[in-house]
């Protein structure tokens, strides 16, 4: 059987627009991720989740599907070989118990959990690694976004946020 192929011309678009994260503040030197986490304010307001000390959980804020959480090291690291053994283990532990918060809060059928190192893989900030951990739902709408360059969200940051927070336990996975 071939394999068949769906052209989503769209994603040209989007990946040949991404402006460098770090041109808004060129001498600031930081991140899109690291100016969120130092940004003043509420964690709520932000969307952060948790707070470690080498790694941080973040709702994303242009979510896949309800509840896409993005985890990250503290500082913006964009190479997987280079973290510490310290934020490594950090970094794997807050990917599990964010995999279990999303089960407890959205009842999903299944989670993919990823990343995209590096421009030409797909990551939009390529210059800080993150991982994606994205709850899935049997019959979910996932071609929605190819076909009428629209995302279902059924729930809100906000609620997702509050769903997450509830249900969040980094005492069960300690790094």
């Amino acid at each position: 059987m071939a394999l068949e192929r769906l052209w989503a011309t769209w994603r040209a678009n989007y990946v040949t627009n991404i402006a460098d994260t770090r041109a808004e503040d060129p001498a600031d030197g930081r991140t899109l991720f690291e100016r969120i986490l130092a940004a003043p304010g509420d964690d709520a307001d932000k969307h952060l989740i948790h707070r470690g000390e080498h790694c941080f959980v973040l709702l994303n804020k242009f979510p896949y599907t309800s509840g896409h959480l993005l985890v990250l090291p503290n500082r913006g690291e964009p190479h997987l070989e280079n973290l510490t053994p310290a934020e490594h283990a950090e970094l794997w532990s807050f990917v599990t118990a964010s995999v279990e918060a999303i089960k407890k809060a959205f009842r999903c059928d299944g989670i993919n959990v990823g990343l995209n190192l590096g421009e030409a893989a797909g990551g939009s900030q390529s210059d800080h690694l993150h991982v994606h951990c994205v709850p899935r739902w049997t019959g979910d709408a996932n071609f929605m976004g190819i076909a009428a360059e629209t995302r279902v969200l059924p729930v809100s940051l906000d609620e997702a946020y509050a769903k997450l927070v509830a249900v969040w336990d980094p005492r069960s996975h300690p790094a």
